[in-house]
């Protein structure tokens, strides 16, 4: 016995041991795992805190770059760092609307920091869901929205007159962003009845016309929601009579038919469920979980048809905002929703929120934030909030030069309108004028020489003339715009159309000896001295209609001696009853060199140009056309009669030459008289 108790005890011992050297080796494995994970823990913290330096860098260079904006909350609330996530929200909330998963995600994090009981939590999550119903169409968010206030007012949660008044109008106004919401509008007016419904039962009995105004109220109610196409209408037309028979007005549901008790409830009910049926088809498709985007577009847009078919703007609108939830940066769903809106209602806070909207989710779309503009004056927003708008969308990026010259244009149109009427007062001038320069300033490097940047400056110098009443800056206008488009003839014309506009001849006169000889595209040489003619035949005297027809003279480079030699042959014939006079170039004479020898020089006596027309003769004609056919077919071999003009036009200010035929009476150049036309030109302008 004894000798089994000591080998129990002994057993026991080395049993001790071994559990001793295991806890020992569990003990020193535990230790080595917390150490691991904290080691582990301590890579993955330092790893994050890369990342966040990493993405509060982008977003400091890049604050538009929504994906780091992303990425940044989403870490942060890995984190954990509450205060870090709030900043970081709200300023993602600033650039971009939040989608409504966002939005309940934010509130949900503020719920669990703090006691919505205590006034100022309740007050800031408040503002959180006012700000995400706005954001996008979502009737959870509502019903969360709704939940929140019933719960956490105390107010509305004891049914006090301010209370109830309160809940009732946030009740009208989901309805009216959600109400006609095909798939889950329901939701709602459910939710709505069944506040409804418990405020009937806090009535006393005695109180018989507090209880009856409030069950008329239910029954308004159901007739309403009776009234729109939903989802779930049998079960609504079911609840109803079954809440009617609780009221004493119906003795069986089945039996009745409610038109023998409300026969217009009837009728609107049976229009509805056509309604539905009608749409039934369409929510399918874009509700149906098994289609690809591109196809969930394309049916939003047949159903958004067919409800404009209909002509109801409020459920247009409502199918709208459903799309948009879905798609919220497809620029063309945001326009139609807008052009749709501008249709319709045209002022009002739902337009301007609506453009707030879509600039938000569609900023680098020039077309929205000119809309929006215009928008914002058709609803007399004042001066400081117009501006805002307009820098706003000076901080996008475009994709065509033209949005932006639209934007400063549509920003001068309304300085312009208000200017003009007599509520604005205060609004100066410099404010245009400023808005034209920086425009210009912008502008200038990227479209010289295009219509539109031609289109600015003209706008910009007819406003100096009209509103600014300061002709001095007109032409200061005119001669930027000739730095910058000099090169097309709609510029040297507007200016000079001003000038005439304004009486002062001279200054117009001058402005046509500065342009007639540019080399401008098409028939824009010829065109600009037609016009001289008629301008000096209008308002000039005698011997500026002379100096306007003497204007004197083209070189031409030619690719050989013998074609050179054939173009001098045609010396002293007649274009078009006009002696022409060529001859050979000798730069050496006015003190230049020349490395190409084969210049000419082509002269045409233009003494008889008024009546040119009307003395042409046979021969004249036949001269004519054979020069014509020269040129046309100077792909030809040479050894014929043939100019081949081809090579490069020398432009250059008129040479101290003395040609045959050249008479001593040649008018001299004016100041200011610029290059020549090509030898191309100056044919042109005698051929027509």
């Amino acid at each position: 016995m004894e000798q089994n108790l000591n080998l129990t005890a002994e057993a026991m011992s080395d049993s001790d041991e071994r559990m001793k050297e295991t806890l020992a080796l569990s003990s020193e494995a535990e230790r080595d795992r917390d150490k691991s994970m904290s080691d582990s823990d301590s890579e993955d913290e330092a790893q994050q805190n890369l990342q966040i330096e990493s993405l509060q860098t982008e977003l400091v260079t890049n604050p538009s770059n929504y994906d780091a904006h992303l990425q940044y909350i989403r870490l942060l609330r890995r984190m954990g760092d509450v205060d870090k996530l709030s900043r970081a929200r709200e300023a993602m909330s600033e650039l971009f609307p939040l989608s409504p998963t966002m939005w309940r995600q934010w509130i949900k994090d503020e719920l669990s920091l703090n006691t919505a009981a205590r006034p100022e939590a309740f007050s800031r999550i408040l503002k959180l869901y006012e700000r995400g119903v706005f954001d996008y169409l979502s009737v959870s968010l509502w019903c969360d929205y709704i939940n929140f206030v019933q719960e956490f007012d105390p107010m509305v949660r004891q049914f006090s007159p301010t209370g109830i008044s309160k809940a009732r109008d946030l009740f009208e106004s989901a309805l009216t962003a959600a109400g006609l919401h095909v798939a889950e509008g329901s939701k709602i007016w459910e939710a709505y009845k069944k506040y409804e419904q418990d405020i009937l039962l806090t009535f006393d009995d005695t109180d018989e016309q507090a209880k009856e105004k409030q069950v008329q109220r239910i029954r308004s109610l159901f007739h309403r929601q009776l009234s729109v196409p939903l989802a779930g209408m049998s079960s609504t037309i079911t609840a109803y009579k079954t809440w009617e028979m609780e009221q004493g007005s119906l003795q069986d549901v089945e039996s009745i038919d409610l038109v023998d008790i409300y026969p217009h409830v009837a009728a609107s009910y049976q229009k509805a469920l056509e309604m539905y049926n009608a749409r039934f088809h369409l929510e399918e498709q874009i509700l149906s979980p098994n289609i690809s985007d591109s196809e969930r577009l394309q049916h939003y847009m047949n159903y958004l048809k067919f409800e404009q078919s209909s002509g109801m703007p409020a459920r247009i609108q409502v199918l709208y905002e459903r799309a948009i939830t879905d798609f919220p940066i497809t620029p063309d769903l945001w326009l139609d929703c807008t052009r749709n809106l501008d249709n319709t209602l045209k002022v009002g806070n739902i337009v301007s929120n609506v453009y707030s909207r879509a600039t938000k989710n569609c900023p680098w779309v020039g077309e929205l934030w000119v809309r929006y503009m215009l928008s914002l004056e058709r609803g007399h927003a004042s001066e400081k909030d117009l501006s805002e708008i307009f820098e706003k969308s000076l901080l996008c990026t475009f994709s065509t030069l033209d949005e932006y010259l639209d934007l400063f244009l549509t920003r001068v149109d309304g300085l312009r309108r208000r200017m003009a009427s007599s509520s604005e007062e205060d609004l100066e001038y410099k404010i245009i004028r400023e808005t034209f320069q920086r425009a210009s300033d912008y502008l200038s490097p990227y479209l010289k020489n295009t219509e539109g940047l031609l289109h600015l400056h003209a706008y910009w110098a007819r406003l100096e003339t009209k509103l600014g009443k300061d002709i001095t800056a007109a032409r200061g206008v005119w001669e930027n715009c000739l730095k910058l488009c000099g090169s097309m003839l709609e510029s040297w014309t507007g200016y000079i159309a001003m000038e005439v506009e304004l009486g002062h001849i001279n200054e117009a006169r001058s402005i046509y000896k500065r342009c007639y000889s540019k080399r401008f595209s098409g028939t824009g040489s010829e065109d600009i001295c037609q016009s001289w003619l008629r301008f000096e035949r209008e308002f000039g005297k005698l011997e500026d209609f002379d100096h306007a027809l003497h204007k004197g003279l083209a070189y031409v480079d030619f690719l050989d001696e013998e074609h050179l030699a054939a173009a001098i042959a045609k010396n002293r014939l007649k274009l078009i009853g006009k002696k022409l006079s060529i001859a050979r170039s000798d730069p050496k004479r006015g003190g230049r060199e020349s490395s190409n020898p084969k210049t000419l020089t082509e002269h045409a006596d233009a003494t008889n140009h008024s009546s040119q027309k009307a003395s042409g003769s046979k021969e004249t004609d036949d001269t004519y056309k054979g020069d014509v056919k020269d040129v046309k077919f100077s792909s030809r071999k040479p050894g014929n009669d043939n100019i081949q003009l081809k090579g490069k036009n020398t432009f250059a200010v008129p040479r101290n030459v003395r040609p045959l035929g050249f008479t001593t009476n040649k008018p001299k150049a004016e100041e200011g008289d610029e290059k020549p036309k090509s030898n191309e030109e100056f044919r042109k302008i005698f051929i027509r």
